[in-house]
């Protein structure tokens, strides 16, 4: 039992009747005492942060109405200003009718004193009209003459441009026939040189033989040629497939390293010495003569990832970690290397001598699907022959079934069944054993836990047979490339004589056709050279033609010049009477002058006044619409209708504030920029303030009431703990007095005590009990990692007894205690039992057991029944008590 559990059933075995139901009681008070706790300190948060919350909305509200204030002021500001605007205006349009009158007054004045100088400036105009249009027209008449000489001058340009083409094109004909008359002659010296080699070429031998057999030699050759290229291409073919076929290899293969590489450092990170000692056996294989296996973790290789849990649930770890060897021999030298002389913590493993890999199993997989059993465990997994030998020797591999969710339901039935001592369902496994006194059956059962190392498989002989195919295609790619070579040096020799053989063929072929092709030659040069001398110019001829076509365009160009010799003289006539006009326009420009000079300022000074007229008018256009505009808008903005007065409260408002338009400005830049200030704030945040507010009084009102009832519960739980827990103590005192006298009876150590993490978690109160079976020890805690199965016995049978001195009650039975316990702590046990149980004030003890040690100490009080069982037992019928005591006593005497 646990601590807690130790404790509840202390109470209901020994301490009074109301005890437990105050502990339950405590826990029931503690559990809502918490749930309260959770409840106040929630309702207590929830408070704290609600009122924060509210305080930092409180600012906003506060700011929410700052700025409110600031927009009524705006508005109030927006309304005053377009009454200033029309105002302003309206006075400035007053100034303006008036500066208006008293400019047109003054322009009045001064048109009437500057009438007659105006009226004879007028009259010289009207002369100078006339005369500046007989200018103009002679302006326009030069400029036409002008254009016309322009014209006539380009024509004489391009009649000149005429002249010196014809005169290239004369020298491009001279010149082509100065080199016609060039290849002419130097076609007459080839044919020349021709003939003379000619007569020096003499008889030459037939060529025609030796030309055959170097075209025989040549044509094999071809044909040796074509079969060592067929052959490279079909290595080249076979090479390609090789190299595709050793590339998947190899990808392979790194994929299984890899998940080797996976399984390896799931090893090294559970149990790194097994990982050093790995790398240290791959660099010394050699050092062993038989077979050597790593860790079965990496050569195991389930079939199926979701049967690793199976293999894993039934392989300790510390074997799935293990080497396993073949020879005993190198075992032993694998660990005096890692163990002794490296101090690595490994497991090694001999595998049996006589493999039993092959082992059948107690019945056919098939006479135990009805249970829903589909295989043995062996079948679910491949291994090297040693390390499966091993298994089927140690754990039975080869006879443990696994069934399915169907065996689980068919339990009771399955495990009836014999031979079946270890079976696995869909999640679980179930360890059967039979007594060997009365043949019952007692089952064991724990949850098989997913995998850890198993479920990345690698098959072991799929390994080494790609390693094996990557060796094939390794030599034969190699081999390949030999014969590659040699075909390639026999490629290269075919190359060099074929160019030797072409080359003689080519010198015996011209040696052959040398007379006749000079011949040839001769005759195409003679051919050209008549066809050259047909095809001559007649110079003198193209020289004529050129004097009459030059003698043409000169006579263009004495027309042209007479013409442009007459628009020179016209344009000459033209400039002079221009200048007589400019002349006759210069006197009267110069009268006009002094007449302006002698009223420029008034002429000034009257266009100015009449400008100043003009824009006073306008601008008191624009300003009376401007009034107009503004007093419509400035009602507008009021909500006035038309011809209504300012009302009396708004007029009062609007006479505290500014009455120029730069101060109302000033003013209504500062209101925004406040009013800018304070962001993101609406109705929304007042509203939000106010139910919050009225939350939070809620709040405090069911806080309170909250917090009332956990006093309440607190004051309960105070009373109830008082209660309970001062018998308690008591009580654990009592049995700890008894549990120390049996274990100082035995020359140990062992105390009782009330133990509790937290004083105020009445569900974790335990009875924990502290045990030293030796003097070198200390006190350690019952549990059942620390001590032995034979100490725990001891402690639980010596704790039943504390208990029995304050638990009164007919009888007793303890059934098999001793069967765990060494011989020395069984001897000590019994003694207990003896003086315990042979007290008058004690109750009956059945004490039930199969074997008893020899020599115990036995009481008067004590009875002893030997209860025999077996096939071959008489019947009550026939047994003879006496003569069995006689029997006895004749076998002693003659021992």
């Amino acid at each position: 039992m646990s601590k807690i559990e130790l404790l509840e059933a202390t109470e209901k075995s020994v301490g009074p009747p109301e005890m437990y139901e105050y502990h339950c009681e405590l826990k029931n008070f503690r559990s809502k005492e918490r749930e309260l706790e959770n409840i106040v300190k929630e309702k207590t948060s929830f408070l704290e942060k609600t009122k924060q919350r509210n305080e930092r909305n409180k600012h906003d509200v506060n700011r929410y109405y700052e700025k409110k204030r600031h927009l009524d002021m705006i508005e109030l500001l927006e309304k005053k200003k377009p009454w200033v605007e029309y105002e302003t205006a309206r006075t400035e349009l007053e100034g303006v009718k008036k500066e208006r009158d008293k400019a047109k007054q003054q322009l009045t004045t001064l048109k009437q004193a500057q009438s007659p100088m105006l009226k004879k400036i007028q009259l010289i105009d009207n002369q100078l009209k006339p005369i500046e249009a007989q200018i103009k027209a002679k302006t326009t008449n030069i400029k036409e003459a002008s254009q016309k000489c322009k014209q006539k001058q380009d024509q004489l340009d391009r009649k000149h441009k005429e002249i010196e083409d014809i005169k290239q094109v004369l020298r491009l004909k001279q010149m082509e026939e100065e080199d016609h008359q060039k290849r002419i002659s130097n076609t007459r010296r080839i044919i020349a040189d021709l003939k003379a080699e000619l007569a020096n070429v003499g008889d030459q031998p037939d060529m025609a033989p030796r030309i055959d057999a170097v075209n025989a030699e040549l044509r094999s050759i071809q044909e040796e040629k074509a079969r060592v290229e067929g052959e490279r291409a079909d290595l080249r073919r076979d090479k390609d497939n090789l190299t595709a076929e050793s590339i998947m290899l190899a990808r392979k293969l790194n994929d299984m390293n890899n998940m080797m590489k996976a399984k390896e450092e799931k090893l090294r990170g559970r149990h790194r010495d097994t990982h050093t000692a790995l790398q240290w056996l791959r660099q010394n294989r050699d050092l062993f003569s038989g077979n050597v296996y790593e860790p079965m973790m990496l050569v195991i290789n389930v079939r199926d990832h979701r049967f690793a849990k199976y293999v894993e649930s039934h392989i300790p770890f510390h074997d799935l970690r293990a080497f396993v060897f073949q020879r005993k021999d190198d075992t032993e030298k694998f660990m005096m290397e890692v163990r002794d002389k490296m101090n690595l913590k490994v497991n090694s493993i001999s595998a049996p001598e006589e493999s039993c890999s092959n082992r059948d199993a107690s019945r056919r997989i098939e006479s135990l699907r009805r249970f829903g059993f589909f295989s043995y465990l062996r079948e679910m997994f491949d291994a090297p022959d040693e390390v499966m030998s091993y298994l089927c020797h140690q754990y039975r591999v080869h006879d443990v079934p696994v069934g399915t969710a169907q065996t689980k339901a068919m339990i009771k039935t399955v495990i009836e069944e014999p031979y079946i001592k270890v079976l696995y369902t869909a999640e679980e496994r179930y360890t059967v054993k039979r007594s060997f006194y009365s043949n019952k059956i007692s089952t064991s059962n724990s949850t098989v836990h997913a995998s850890q190392y198993l479920t990345i498989a690698v098959d072991a002989e799929e390994r080494r047979q790609l390693e094996q195919q990557m060796r094939a295609c390794e030599v034969r790619l190699r081999d390949i490339d030999e014969r590659m070579r040699a075909l390639q040096q026999r490629g290269a020799e075919l190359d060099r004589r074929d160019n030797e053989l072409r080359a003689e063929k080519k010198q015996l072929s011209e040696l052959k056709g040398k007379k006749r092709q000079l011949e040839q030659k001769i005759s195409t040069k003679q051919d050209s050279l008549r066809q050259m001398e047909q095809g001559g110019v007649d110079l003198k001829k193209i020289e004529e033609e050129t004097k009459e076509k030059i003698s043409a365009v000169n006579s263009q160009k004495v027309a042209i010049v007479t013409e442009f010799m007459s628009q020179m003289k016209l344009r000459a006539k033209l400039s002079m009477e221009k200048v007589y006009l400019a002349l006759e326009t210069v006197g009267l420009t110069a009268e006009k002058t002094k007449l302006e000079n002698d009223c420029r300022e008034g002429v000034v000074e009257l266009k100015t006044l009449d400008q100043q007229c003009s824009r006073l008018e306008q601008k008191k256009h624009q300003l009376t619409e401007t009034c107009k505009g503004l007093m419509q808008r400035a009602r507008e903005i009021c909500n006035m209708v038309p011809g209504e007065a300012v009302p009396t409260g708004l007029h009062t408002a609007l006479s505290k504030l500014p009455d120029t338009l730069d101060e109302i400005d000033a003013m209504l830049n500062e209101e925004r920029s406040r009013a800018e200030c304070f962001t993101g704030l609406s109705e929304n945040v007042v509203d939000e303030y106010n139910r919050r507010e009225q939350e939070i009084k809620n709040l405090d009102k069911e806080l309170e009431e909250k917090s009332n009832a956990l006093n309440a519960y607190r004051q309960n739980i105070s009373e109830a703990k008082e209660r309970w827990l001062i018998p308690l103590k008591k009580l654990v005192d009592q049995i700890n007095e008894k549990f120390s006298d049996f274990f100082r009876s035995m020359q140990c150590a062992g105390e009782v005590d009330l133990h509790s993490e937290n004083e105020e978690e009445y569900d974790k109160y335990g009875i924990r009990i502290r045990v030293k079976f030796h003097s070198s020890t200390q006190l350690h805690e019952l549990t059942a990692h620390h001590q032995s199965g034979g100490e725990r016995s001891v402690s639980t049978m010596l704790y039943l007894m504390a208990l029995q001195e304050l638990n009164r009650c007919p009888f007793r039975v303890v059934d098999e205690i001793n069967q765990g316990m060494d011989p020395i702590n069984e001897r000590r046990v019994f003694d207990i039992v003896v003086r315990t149980a042979c007290k008058e004030t004690t109750s009956q003890y059945f004490f039930i057991t199969p074997k008893l040690l020899q020599n115990l100490q036995y009481a008067e009080e004590m009875t002893i029944l030997c209860v025999h069982n077996g096939a071959h037992m008489l019947p009550p019928s026939q047994w003879d008590e006496k003569a069995f005591i006689r029997q006895c006593i004749r076998r002693k005497a003659r021992a």
